[in-house]
């Protein structure tokens, strides 16, 4: 009952909008699932399939209404490695069927994921990470978009083909009809917002097509989309050990792939609705819907990002625009297949670069100079190795970088003041003490001419990690081997809590403030 609940609070605030900008994202699903399918080597309806059946399931079930799920190129141009792989190996047609199996697996463990509340880690993914992955993003669809503009069907990574470009009246068609599209869709809601300006962009341009008889690409001339309904099947694989461990690489990095692009698409669509989504749940369904998915002749997939900006600057909001791009996408299948291969790939196109234009974070050019350079660097980085590789490993390489550039950091920070007290050295230490900053630790303590009783005060730092244990216990080694005694002042409670668990690997004293009245506590 309470999901139930739940499910309708967030089914659609405005019916008509959703609807609307569930066509709109269907219309435009079409090419690119196509396409992806050909990247990852499998016919066209299999993309086509993951589309509707994920994008319906994590529709239904998942953390965060409006966005919009389906095949990916993140994805697809990792199963094409399988599917070659599994063809190699195991013989021709196999490919499809192992990456099925490959699909069902990556599922089990994004609900897994889910299930352990993980997606709780993307927020530790900081702001210039976020900012590279948006401006990469944006590169890769424009990039994604430009084989259209060639004579062959695209193929390879993000869809590049080897054909050559398109010339003379059919480029310039072509780039008219995109040019229109981006005019209607961009001026359109100056005037009335009673339609998605991207769907009447589409209308437009695709009537005018037809009523000239222009010679331009079209839907139609990518692949024929009429399919039946899909079908359940246990894919044909080997019930081995040997298939698992086959499968199983492909199906983790998979798994990532499609939480870190979900996670981060929960993100930025939370931004742009001024809501919050929830990722745990998002985890639980896209795994759900790849399962479901492998199950039913799909290639798998994750949140799409572009679809996801045009659901939502069309006005989709709901549950409902989800489910109703994905029943739309599958009555083209079923039955209106002759109409949508009349759409011009042009169309669909300038909606895309319309996209592009408003994913693209344009003030970080004018934030560059005014944030850290460490930043401004990330920044650059993660959107340079988005376009390069995949989002999960720019993401990954982002994450990492800021990492490690936090670590040196406050690695800098650390410092002492020394004072006498009671025939006592004390040694105020500031900054936190972990792996970073032990090597200088170790360099502000003068165990030569230092008096015989030696107290380090914690009252301004913290002791974060094993490196800082055996930095202290090295310190105590040296006054020991003086015939000094080093003592520890005002740790923290969870400091204490980890030389107790440290045991003999840490041999020193610690004694409390005086003020709180607490016994001495040897510890080793």
């Amino acid at each position: 009952m309470l999901l139930l609940r739940e499910f309708m609070q967030t089914f659609s605030p405005n019916i008509k909008n959703d609807v609307l900008s569930g066509l709109t994202v269907a219309l435009a699903l079409v090419p690119e699932a196509v396409a992806f399918a050909f990247v990852a080597g499998v016919h066209p309806l299999v993309g086509l399939y993951a589309a509707f059946m994920v994008g319906l399931i994590t529709a239904v079930i998942g953390g965060r209404p409006g966005m919009i799920s389906g095949a990916a190129g993140a994805l697809a141009v990792v199963m094409v490695s399988l599917v070659a792989d599994a063809e190699r190996d195991y013989g021709p047609g196999s490919g499809v069927q192992f990456l099925f199996a490959a699909v069902i697996l990556m599922g089990i463990i994004q609900v897994s994921a889910g299930a352990l509340k993980l997606g709780k880690f993307i927020r530790i993914v900081p702001t210039p990470v976020m900012l590279g992955f948006v401006n990469g993003l944006a590169i890769v669809i424009f990039l994604a978009q430009l084989p259209q503009l060639q004579s062959s069907t695209p193929v390879g990574k993000w869809g590049w083909a080897h054909g050559e470009w398109l010339s003379g009246s059919t480029l310039f068609i072509m780039l008219g009809l995109i040019a229109l599209t981006m005019f209607i869709t961009f001026y359109l809601p100056k005037l009335t917002k009673a339609i998605p300006s991207a769907l009447a962009g589409i209308l437009v341009v695709s009537l005018l097509a037809w009523g000239l008889q222009l010679d331009t690409k079209t839907v139609g001339d990518l692949s024929n989309i009429a399919g039946g309904l899909p079908q359940f099947a246990v894919p044909q694989v080997p019930f081995t050990l040997e298939t698992l461990w086959f499968i199983l690489p492909y199906s983790v990095i998979f798994a990532a792939i499609g939480l870190i692009e979900s996670l981060l698409t929960v993100t930025v669509i939370d931004e742009m609705t001024n809501t919050r989504g929830r990722g745990n749940k998002e985890c639980v369904a896209q795994g759900t819907a790849n399962i479901v998915t492998g199950f039913f002749g799909g290639m798998g997939g994750c949140a799409m990002i572009g679809q996801s900006m045009i659901n939502v600057s069309s006005g989709g909001r709901g549950r409902l625009s989800g489910i109703a791009a994905a029943l739309f996408l599958l009555s083209f299948i079923l039955f209106a297949s002759p109409l949508i291969e009349e759409i011009p790939i042009a169309a669909l196109v300038g909606v895309m670069f319309m996209v592009v234009i408003g994913t693209f974070e344009w003030t970080s050019f004018r934030i560059m100079r005014k944030i850290p350079k460490h930043d401004a660097f990330v920044l650059v980085l993660v959107s340079g190795v988005t376009v390069v590789t995949d989002l999960a490993i720019a993401v990954i390489v982002g994450v990492i970088v800021s990492a490690l550039v936090f670590a040196w950091e406050h690695a800098k920070r650390i410092r002492v003041t020394t004072r006498e007290d009671e025939n006592a050295k004390i040694y105020d230490l500031v900054g936190p003490l972990f792996f970073g900053s032990v090597t200088r630790f170790k360099d502000l303590f003068d165990v030569e001419n230092d008096p015989q009783m030696v107290i380090i005060d914690f009252r301004y730092s913290r002791v974060a990690d094993h490196s800082a244990l055996e930095a202290i216990d090295h310190i105590a080694e040296r006054y020991l081997a003086a015939g000094k005694e080093l003592r520890l002042r005002h740790l923290s409670e969870d400091c204490r809590v980890m030389l107790k668990k440290a045991g003999n690997l840490c041999d020193v004293n610690v004694i409390e403030d005086p003020n709180y009245r607490v016994a001495l506590d040897e510890l080793g």
